[in-house]
């Protein structure tokens, strides 16, 4: 009596994983720490959205020249930058004439520029940092930078199914910890997915959709500016974050993490 094989059948834990990697497209989205590690497993290259303000923050001081570390927010990040000889970012409250460095884009303009800031954040920087253990390609993108970023994606050869590009935004945080997504960073990973329309492997569903937020807004700066974090830091006197932010187009700066660091890609 010849017995029948029983079909093959994929677990639900693997379908699941396979479902979420948003297979067989060239450019892919998705939001926070977990999407950053999900994107992370199957993509060639990753982008990291956090408009306001790790990554423009990044784009300003690449920008001038300093080499920018990104570590998790916390007290370590002072005794990990005595280690590797660099100077530590502060919050913006705790910036002071004598210590200007801090995670305000418009003080970096500003202050005198250092070979090495170490610029922790609790959303884009941990987000970076974790990262960098897979070894791929970590861009800083924001609004300023976003079609920089693509052009440079697109000259690397990212985009295609076999070397599908991840962009995530970073989001905010609820007070309990957990993700806020939030306008700022759709929108500008959504210009980033612009940048990027048309690459040989297409966009998933989640970045097509992503993008069309930023098809339906027709002042991307009135809606950085209005949307909650943007009030926050205005109302909290920080409105010159916000004006930095918000410039669109404006740098051809591709932060690119290699060796821990982002450095002009």
């Amino acid at each position: 009596m010849t017995r029948t094989r029983p079909p093959h059948r994929i677990s639900a834990e693997a379908l699941a994983l396979a479902v979420f990697a948003q297979p067989g497209s060239g450019a892919r989205f998705d939001w926070g720490l977990t999407g950053a590690a999900e994107l992370g497993r199957v993509c060639a290259a990753l982008v990291v959205v956090d408009v306001l303000s790790f990554t423009t923050a990044v784009e300003v001081a690449v920008g001038r020249g300093m080499r920018v570390h990104p570590f998790p927010w916390g007290e370590q990040a002072a005794d990990y930058a005595r280690r590797v000889g660099a100077v530590a970012a502060v919050g913006r409250r705790q910036m002071t004439p004598e210590h200007p460095w801090s995670l305000s884009p418009a003080a970096l303009r500003n202050a005198p520029v250092v070979a090495d800031l170490v610029l922790p954040s609790p959303n884009g920087s941990a987000i970076s940092a974790a990262a960098s253990a897979t070894g791929l390609p970590v861009v800083a993108a924001c609004l300023r930078n976003a079609r920089a970023v693509g052009r440079w994606l697109r000259a690397e050869g990212y985009g295609s199914t076999d070397s599908p590009v991840g962009v995530v935004a970073a989001g905010e945080r609820w007070p309990d910890g957990s993700l806020r997504p939030c306008v700022e960073d759709q929108l500008g990973a959504a210009s980033v997915l612009d940048a990027l329309s048309g690459v040989p492997g297409g966009l998933s569903v989640e970045a097509a959709m992503a993008l069309a937020a930023l098809a339906s807004t027709p002042d991307v700066p009135a809606a950085v500016r209005g949307c909650v974090s943007g009030r926050e830091l205005v109302e909290s006197g920080f409105a010159g974050d916000v004006e930095v932010a918000v410039q669109v187009g404006v740098s051809d700066v591709v932060p690119v993490l290699r060796q821990g660091y982002f450095v002009a890609g």
